[in-house]
């Protein structure tokens, strides 16, 4: 696994960036916020990764911190959320929007990002509350998902 990538920022536009790592050119994609966050071309950026190995492809995600990676990797839990929509899901919502959302179950917030339909979002809503720690339940603070001990499954 290739868990973090520092080098120099190649390119970016509004789906991916490459990054040069001692002179191989990484493909990362990444969400908007990240991508918006990156910086310009010739930049040093360090990234927290995580690389999904497909029958006919190996695809890395990059991340600006590890909340945004472990939302990435609970999002994916769910039955029909795939990187593809978990990326656009944290495009919209940040990790602790997104954790505040699920535990107030609202699902008209989650279907708010691209492809995430309203039936889509009660189920991420649905499955991930009991994820999440209790600790929440209690209060408005944000939620770290980067801290949550449900990734079970995850890598």
């Amino acid at each position: 696994m290739i868990a973090q990538l520092s080098g120099r920022l190649v390119s970016a536009d509004l789906t991916n960036l490459i990054l040069d790592v001692q002179g191989v050119g990484y493909l990362i994609h990444a969400t908007g916020r990240t991508l918006a966050q990156i910086g310009q071309p010739g930049d040093m950026v360090t990234l927290v990764t995580e690389l999904l190995v497909r029958e006919d492809s190996l695809t890395l995600y990059g991340f600006k911190d590890t909340a945004e990676q472990a939302a990435f990797r609970m999002l994916q839990t769910v039955q029909g959320v795939g990187a593809k929509a978990a990326l656009s899901i944290l495009t919209t919502l940040p990790a602790d929007e997104l954790s505040q959302a699920i535990l107030a179950g609202d699902k008209a917030m989650v279907s708010r990002a691209d492809g995430i339909g309203p039936k889509l979002a009660q189920r991420i809503i649905n499955e991930l509350a009991h994820k999440l720690p209790a600790s929440l339940n209690t209060g408005p603070a944000p939620f770290d998902l980067a801290s949550a001990g449900g990734l079970e499954g995850c890598g």
